[in-house]
């Protein structure tokens, strides 16, 4: 099993991960993790533990995963407003043919609000998109 092991562990966190090293070579052969860093994929920071000072190997690492990992949230992202849209879709469906009087009222005023907040949003950024793409047309 030890050698099926990775050699670093990546605890996801909010913004990035704890960075350990794994390490299954000593005496008793019980895994053992180091913490190493603190991976920061928002802003790109990689932070040593305590005194630690990272190796260059150890930062390429730390670097690949948290390129792999911005990836992945990006399209999670993508995936979630695809989600929305399915969801959105049902929702619909839901009002025109199994709502009640009472459950319509008590989320119609919300729904409105939402999606008048979202309407104005995607327009304003359209409208952005379309201005920067005019100059480059004439």
């Amino acid at each position: 099993m030890s050698s099926d092991l990775p050699e670093y562990y990546f605890r996801i966190r909010d913004n990035g991960a704890a960075v350990f090293k794994v390490d299954t070579e000593n005496r008793q052969r019980r895994i053992e993790m180091e913490e190493i860093a603190i991976a920061n994929v928002r802003n790109g920071n990689i932070k040593p533990h305590g005194d630690r000072k990272l190796t260059a190997e150890e930062t390429a690492v730390i670097s690949a995963w948290m390129a792999r990992r911005t990836e992945v949230l990006a399209a999670r992202d993508v995936d979630d407003i695809h989600r929305a849209v399915d969801h959105l879709n049902l929702v619909t469906g839901w009002a025109q043919s199994r709502a009640t009087e009472a459950q319509l009222e008590e989320v119609t005023d919300i729904l409105l609000l939402a999606m008048h907040d979202l309407r104005s949003v995607l327009v304003r950024k359209k409208a952005e998109r379309l201005m920067k793409a005019a100059p480059e047309e004439e």
